[in-house]
């Protein structure tokens, strides 16, 4: 009976053992670190000039300072590449997300990192390009940037980073006890100073007219149907040109603008298509 108590005893304090020491171990042993990155438009991804996947790629690594390159894919016009340098965090993800452009000006997006303060200490630093941004917070509080504070709470928050000129950034962060927390923002042009109007092509502008010939009477009728029955609703003269409108698939005839806001049909037994450059004179009679 007392060798069996000492199993028991001698299983019990091993248990206890090795459950202190799982615990013990997970606590000294450091978290691992989060990565998330995103891109548009998709984009291979290398870690230490290691290519480890494409975006959107999320992992777990070591803690510690590492080099990423984001290749995009470009079929249709080059892209430029994105290089930067990071420091993953134990315990915390660090979050990039890129926008490709086809020059670096042209392109943007953001990233959110950390390092650590104080225990109970809780930062927030945000750097824009261009510089002087406009910075909206929780739909608050407003500064400009580049902007630091220590006046900040932990947990979820919305970031609106606006400039003349560019494109707003609407960015979700969380903010952590222990650590600040950096916002790098690289605004996209909006583009809308660079809009030009193009030019209309000769094509675009020629119109398709309706030219009058001769006829017995010396003017021919404008009816409201495409068809002798139809009423007679106007008259045209021989030689000018008006406006096509549609053509009627079962007589041929054509319906023009005989008048300013007025509408009617011609028989094409007496008039042609033409083409016009935009030059002639085509005005509907008054």
């Amino acid at each position: 009976m007392r060798k069996i108590k000492t199993i028991v005893l001698i299983l019990v304090a091993g248990a206890i053992v090795g459950g202190l020491g799982y615990v013990l171990f997970n606590y000294i042993r450091p978290k691992a670190a989060g990565i998330y990155i995103d891109t548009t438009p998709a984009s291979t991804v290398y870690i230490n000039s290691e290519q480890v996947g494409r975006t959107p790629y999320k992992e777990t690594r070591k803690p510690g300072e590492i080099a990423i390159k984001l290749i995009p894919d470009s079929f249709e016009k080059p892209l430029v590449p994105y290089e930067t340098k990071i420091t993953l965090i134990s315990g915390i993800e660090t979050v990039i997300r890129r926008v490709f452009g086809e020059t670096s000006d042209a392109s943007g997006g953001e990233t959110i990192s950390f390092e650590r303060i104080g225990k109970n200490q809780i930062g927030l630093a945000i750097v824009t390009l261009p510089d002087s941004a406009q910075i909206l917070i929780d739909n608050t509080d407003r500064a400009v940037a580049p902007y630091n504070t220590s006046n900040i709470t932990s947990g979820d928050h919305t970031i609106v980073i606006d400039a003349q000129g560019y494109q707003e950034r609407d960015i979700k962060v969380k903010a952590y006890s222990g650590y600040k927390l950096t916002l790098v923002v690289n605004l996209i042009p909006s583009g809308e100073q660079n809009e030009v109007s193009p030019t209309p092509t000769p094509e675009e502008a020629i119109q398709e007219m309706v030219e009058i010939l001769s006829t017995p009477v010396g003017f021919l009728r404008v009816r409201g149907e495409p068809s002798t029955l139809g009423e007679e609703v106007g008259q045209v003269d021989p030689g000018k040109q008006y406006k096509l409108l549609d053509t009627d698939e079962d007589t041929g005839w054509y319906q023009i603008e005989y008048e300013e806001g007025k509408e009617g049909w011609i028989s094409n037994q007496y008039s042609k298509t033409v083409k016009s450059d935009g030059n002639t004179s085509v005005t509907p009679t008054p």
